[in-house]
């Protein structure tokens, strides 16, 4: 008998949902309404052995302990801030990500993030869609990235590959984590404060941890400033959202750039009312490409789990 998943969202992928139908009993919670998933959960739970989640889904302690055969928790994505990792440590249970396959996607999105802020571009589509160009309305022009400076926070695969892509911008760049990273010439910034009070943009791309949830409240903003702009391809719970939506409100932050919120789906009526603000639905890694490769990466290494063999992308417990 195959091995039962449950399958709490589907890949975009084909290819990759046909292999989980062919080589496992696959339950897909998402496919059942959700007053009645844990009624259909309970039928199913002593039976599942793996779970297919996402970044942003996880899975949750009182989840986790309705699966008493579980073994594994396949990750399709980074973010390991739903999932929780110290129950899974006490459990034995192997918990596996995609990373590597994702990086350039989304260095690609915080970049055009960061342009369609700095000129403007979101605007200014509105500006010739509304027929404003054809009254002649007067057009603000925007800033040159050449020549400013731009704070990553967090500098791994994702930070670095953002920090290839700035250079051909001509843009100077810096960074912060709490670790050195060793043989990189970019400069590291004393602090998080330190980083942003010496950029013209911050670039967030750290986990999301405990350790990080609203790390860039007021005063990190206020020291970024009326004409800085703020980029986030990480997670929204590193943003203190009230914070930043009442600075670029009274003009302490420029503009911002944003692929993550705090309440997914759901985002604030005063962020999708200002014109200074460039808004995309957590897409960073949505690309055709992209999406199968993690995909694979989660078939993978649900396969080597099952043969008895090393996982390619375990998460260190």
């Amino acid at each position: 008998m195959p091995p039962d998943i449950l399958i709490l969202a589907p890949s975009p992928s084909a290819a990759v949902n046909a292999q989980l139908e062919e080589r496992y009993a696959c339950h897909h919670a998402w496919q059942v309404a959700p007053e009645e998933r844990h009624a259909w959960l309970d039928t199913l739970a002593p039976r599942i052995r793996g779970v297919v989640t996402t970044g942003a889904l996880g899975l949750n302690a009182t989840d986790m302990a309705l699966l008493p055969a579980l073994e594994i928790i396949a990750v399709n994505g980074v973010g390991l801030d739903g999932v929780a990792l110290d129950v899974a440590r006490q459990r034995g249970i192997a918990v596996t990500t995609t990373p590597n396959v994702l990086t350039d996607d989304v260095a690609d999105t915080a970049l055009g993030l960061l342009l369609a802020s700095a000129r403007h571009i979101a605007a200014l589509d509105r500006f010739v869609r509304d027929g404003a160009w054809e009254r002649r309305e007067a057009i603000a022009p925007a800033s040159s990235l050449r020549g400013k400076t731009a704070g990553i926070f967090g500098f791994g695969q994702i930070g670095q590959a953002i920090a290839h892509r700035l250079a051909a911008f001509g843009i100077h760049v810096r960074y912060f984590q709490p670790r050195a990273i060793a043989g990189t010439e970019v400069p590291r910034a004393e602090s998080l404060l330190a980083l942003a009070q010496e950029s013209d943009y911050l670039i967030v791309c750290a986990p999301g941890t405990p350790a990080t949830r609203k790390i860039v409240d007021r005063t990190i903003l206020d020291a970024l400033g009326p004409q800085g702009t703020l980029i986030n391809i990480a997670r929204g719970a590193l943003i203190d959202e009230d914070a930043m939506i009442a600075a670029l409100q009274d003009g302490h932050l420029g503009a911002a750039g944003l692929d993550v919120f705090a309440d997914e789906p759901h985002v604030p009526a005063a962020l999708r009312a200002m014109s200074n603000v460039v808004l995309t639905p957590h897409v960073g890694s949505l690309t055709v490409e992209t999406r199968h490769a993690m995909g694979q990466l989660v078939v993978d290494n649900l396969a080597a789990h099952f043969a008895g063999q090393p996982l390619l992308t375990p998460v260190k417990q």
